[in-house]
């Protein structure tokens, strides 16, 4: 199978539902916000600490989280694609939170804003948080455009992007601390 197909050639692509849209269109700008994302969850991997196991894990399961919601935002919530589609689940972002707690628990308290930044690991994982934000950002004007308000996955898709979003955040002190690094204070 070829990788080019020449179909996206003059500005359009096909959403998995099947419809053809601009490239440009809020669903294409949404999960290509989210392949971003996804990819620098994948550099964060390829950067972490040695014997950091279940950070690992944490990343590779939102990284097949984020592919599982990236299939959501490119069907359109009428298609008959829903049925082939599978579900998030709606713990999804209760797990997060307690990820969140545990790498918390071995974290001076935050007492101040932190400058991003430290290590190359801790970095991309702040990088990715911003990257995160403007994906929430993006299924927020789906949801507003489409008036999907009532889509129970677009819902927990976008309560997942704003738990990801603090994880991320918490994940970057942890590493620094991890590798030695102390929190940059803004001042």
């Amino acid at each position: 199978m070829k990788v080019y197909t020449g179909g996206g050639d003059k500005g359009k692509t096909s959403l998995f539902s099947g419809e053809r849209v601009a490239k440009h269109h809020v669903r294409i700008d949404a999960y290509g916000d989210m392949d971003e994302l996804n990819s620098l969850l994948g550099v964060i991997r390829a950067l972490l600490p040695q014997g950091e196991i279940q950070v690992d894990q944490d990343f590779e399961a939102m990284q097949r989280n984020l592919f599982i919601a990236g299939a959501w935002l490119a069907t359109t919530p009428d298609s008959p694609a829903i049925g082939h589609l599978t579900p998030l689940p709606t713990n999804i972002a209760k797990d997060l939170e307690q990820r969140i707690d545990a790498l918390s628990e071995v974290l001076p308290p935050l007492k101040a804003f932190i400058l991003p930044g430290g290590k190359a690991v801790a970095a991309w994982a702040h990088v990715s948080r911003t990257v995160c934000r403007r994906c929430e950002r993006k299924v927020t004007l789906l949801i507003d455009m489409e008036e999907t308000q009532d889509d129970p996955q677009l819902a927990t898709i976008q309560v997942y992007l704003n738990r990801l979003s603090d994880y991320l955040f918490v994940a970057a002190r942890y590493l620094n601390n991890v590798l030695g690094q102390e929190d940059i204070l803004w001042k």
